[in-house]
């Protein structure tokens, strides 16, 4: 394997055409250029000299609209996915064209702004939805619970209402949690469950509760489809990555086919020991959310219109 100096220009074109039967040049990072985040159609015909044929095996840029991935191949042909780009698309078809059912989607994270459009798109979809971490507290907030100092949007509060009318009208359940760990900060060594009903002023919710964890783990043991993305409290910080774990497991032992992705929900089930005992994890953040989310990556978009 051979490292260019540059991904275009005269003489990466030449160390291009020189290469032999089983070798390999590896291009320098085509973000060097700004043309390449541009989708510079020019840009991606200098790439296009380079090869005889395009394979896109980066499921995680597919929702990237970059010269190296959707312009690219309007000038090489044939242009083919790779066979991690067919898996990621095929587990994910499991979920949005035809899942067993139940369908149980878990999402958790800190802000309810980053995946309205996700919740809006699942409610269309799933049969029970579990909300944790950070994004619960603007739901439970909507319910009209107190929660102490716990992250909040309260811009997001009415949204959040309306969720969880649409979920009602639609026949969804929507499981928030039912009580919480709460400390007085993130360095806390140590936190105390309370019920979402009884979180002290000068508290936050940092982690899921006990009680929580059992109510999840119970829609997740007649689940037939499961997919999960994001923690379920601050799973970095060691005394509140208990409920994360816990529902890692809850997942792993579910008589379902599951998906998950994002970093943390990936780490959470390496510590719980499970990762062999999910379905599909997927390599990809952003493009994982934005096609659960029904949106259509420009990757993939690429591919299939160069079929």
């Amino acid at each position: 394997v051979e490292l260019a100096s540059d991904c275009v220009g005269p003489e990466t074109a030449a160390r291009a055409r020189a290469l032999r039967p089983g070798e390999i040049l590896l291009l320098e990072n085509l973000r060097f250029h700004p043309e390449e985040e541009k989708n510079d159609d020019a840009f991606a015909g200098e790439l296009a000299t380079l090869a005889d044929c395009y394979v896109n095996d980066a499921f995680a840029a597919a929702h990237r609209a970059h010269a190296s991935i959707d312009a690219i191949t309007r000038h090489l042909r044939p242009a083919a996915a790779g066979l991690l780009m067919q898996q990621e698309l095929a587990a994910l078809g499991r979920i949005l064209e035809a899942p067993a059912r139940p369908l149980v989607a878990i999402l958790g994270g800190a802000k309810v702004s980053d995946k309205l459009v996700l919740v809006s798109h699942l409610l269309g979809r799933v049969d029970a939805l579990l909300i944790g971490g950070g994004m619960a507290f603007t739901f439970l907030l909507a319910l009209g619970h107190a929660v102490g100092r716990s992250l909040v949007e309260v811009e997001r509060v009415e949204t959040a209402r309306a969720a969880l009318e649409t979920a009602r009208r639609r026949g969804v359940r929507v499981v928030l949690p039912v009580d919480v760990l709460a400390a007085e900060g993130l360095d806390s060594p140590s936190g105390r469950t309370v019920g979402v009903r009884e979180i002290p002023a000068d508290l936050m919710g940092l982690d899921i509760g006990p009680r929580t964890v059992e109510a999840f783990a119970a829609e997740l043991r007649t689940a037939r489809t499961i997919a999960w993305n994001g923690p379920m409290g601050v799973f970095e910080k060691a005394p509140f990555a208990g409920g994360t774990v816990a529902v890692a497991r809850a997942v792993a032992s579910a008589p379902a086919f599951s998906v998950i992705g994002g970093g943390d929900t990936i780490a959470a089930v390496a510590q719980a020991g499970v990762t062999d005992r999910i379905g599909y994890i997927s390599t990809a953040g952003g493009a994982f959310l934005e096609y659960l989310e029904g949106r259509k990556l420009p990757g993939v978009e690429a591919l299939a219109e160069a079929a």
